[in-house]
């Protein structure tokens, strides 16, 4: 295996990983606000992760500056969507969590 092929595999296992952790927050973070928080950060770093790894694979200028688009467009695509529901929940009243409040 040669050194660019090892970088990208290295990418793609970290991106990987902050996948996983996207969905661990999801399936455990307690209320709307907190599990949007976790998609949009961490799924974010997953697909920059990844992308950055099919950049090293990529063939050519073009073919990356379509990965680099794509990333971008997800990025947008990511906050317009994770904005939209977080405005939705607090107009139908859902109040984020307190911490402080769990703990009486």
């Amino acid at each position: 295996m040669d050194v660019p092929e090892l970088l990208s595999n290295i990418l793609f296992l970290i991106g990987s990983v902050f996948f996983l952790a996207g969905t661990i927050g999801l399936l455990r973070f307690p209320d709307v606000y907190t599990r949007l928080h976790a998609l949009a950060k961490v799924d974010n770093l997953g697909l920059g992760f990844t992308v950055l790894g099919l950049l090293i694979q990529a063939p050519g200028v073009l073919p990356a500056l379509k990965l680099i688009l794509i990333w971008l467009l997800a990025l947008l695509a990511s906050a317009t969507a994770n904005f939209l529901i977080a405005q939705r929940a607090f107009n139908r009243g859902i109040v984020p969590w307190d911490a402080s409040e769990s703990e009486k």
